[in-house]
């Protein structure tokens, strides 16, 4: 929608049981008598209130702008993965000369709406910006007219894992990967990197809520455990899931070790497993209920700019390794014979299931 300054625009919002819709207009002049139509189905594109958020994040935004500014290609062929309507409008700004395939696995058709939508709104051509039909990122020659990709991007952002753990979206190293016959020789990939952190955590609040449930009121519950997730109190040697939980929503929460760091994932090789183990020891005592961990993600080769998803950040949701039991721990080592003063963790990444394992050791 095109807009002047000083002029008016009329926000409508309408409700349903379980969401809220909003209708942008040009103001209507005072002379037009006509209602506004609540029930006007215009063409919409749902995101959910976090990547709204994000999306509003002058930080973030002046982050994914420098990265990609930075790469300072000439007439670049950019493949943007992902869902990332933003980062396809932002390639196709930068230069006026590049030619984007946006792929959009989640998005597809409401996705390549919105984007000739906005395009056309910003007098860009839709003859630079192209979403390709097919679903999987499996781009031949053909698809990319003879010529080698110079950039491939995102954020990573995909429709179908919003509000899942974060090492969901390492879906772009695979991606990419797909992608390996059609890249040129110094082709850019943005993030070029991944880092999986962790911090150790008393969440008394969160653990307490995720307890194995028993008999209550004479009868077995404990059948549903597995499909509610719970982890408290299971019975060896069962181990509780990886749980999606924004930390800040957790109730009482308190660091009990510093950031550090479990896996690396270079984005710039084809993927594969890989196996870390770090040590770490406590830097406040208390009680230990789990791990937090998210991804750090290096948006350029210099790490200079980085997009943090851990738990400082309010947009993104962590992965929650909690423990069978709470353990208590020490600042300085074993000050009695029921503390710990450290902690080591192993992480396995697979990515033939995506999944990550992880064991841990107190000490």
């Amino acid at each position: 929608m095109s807009v002047s300054r000083g002029e008016e625009v009329l926000l409508e919002a309408s409700h349903t049981e379980t969401s809220v819709s909003y209708n942008l207009n040009v103001q209507v002049p005072k002379t037009d008598t006509r209602q506004p139509d609540h029930n006007i189905r215009d063409f919409q594109l749902l995101l959910s209130p976090e990547r709204i958020a994000i999306y509003g994040d002058s930080k973030w935004r002046s982050s994914v702008l420098a990265a990609v500014r930075n790469a300072g290609r000439v007439n670049p062929l950019c493949v943007v993965v992902d869902d990332s309507i933003f980062l396809t409008l932002l390639a196709a700004n930068l230069s006026k000369t590049s030619h984007v395939l946006s792929l959009f696995p989640g998005l597809r058709e409401k996705g390549a709406q919105y984007l000739e939508t906005v395009v056309k709104a910003n007098g860009f051509s839709m003859d630079r910006v192209e979403v390709p039909e097919k679903r999987e990122p499996c781009l031949t020659s053909h698809d990319t007219r003879g010529k080698k990709v110079d950039m491939l991007i995102g954020e990573p952002y995909y429709y179908a894992n919003e509000g899942r753990l974060p090492w969901q979206n390492l879906r772009f190293w695979k991606d990419r990967t797909l992608l390996d016959p059609v890249l040129s020789e110094d082709a850019l990939i943005m993030p070029c990197k991944g880092i999986l952190k962790a911090c150790a955590m008393s969440l008394p609040d969160l653990w307490s809520s995720r307890c194995c449930l028993g008999d209550v009121e004479g009868f077995d519950h404990s059948i549903v455990n597995t499909t509610l997730g719970a982890c408290g109190e299971l019975p060896a040697p069962k181990e509780g899931p990886f749980l999606p939980f924004s930390i800040w929503q957790c109730g009482e929460i308190k660091e009990l070790s510093e950031i550090f760091t479990v896996l690396e994932f270079d984005f710039s090789k084809p993927i594969s497993s890989c196996h870390g183990t770090a040590q770490v020891k406590f830097t406040e005592g208390g009680i230990c209920h789990g791990f937090v961990l998210w991804v750090d993600w290096i948006m350029d080769t210099d790490n200079s700019i980085v997009i943090s998803t851990g738990p400082e950040h309010r947009y993104w949701k962590q992965g929650v390794k909690l423990l069978s039991k709470p353990v208590a721990v020490g600042i300085n080592g074993c000050d009695s014979n029921s503390e710990y003063g450290s902690t080591i963790v192993e992480a396995l990444f697979e990515p033939s299931s995506s999944e990550l394992i992880l064991k841990h050791a107190f000490l």
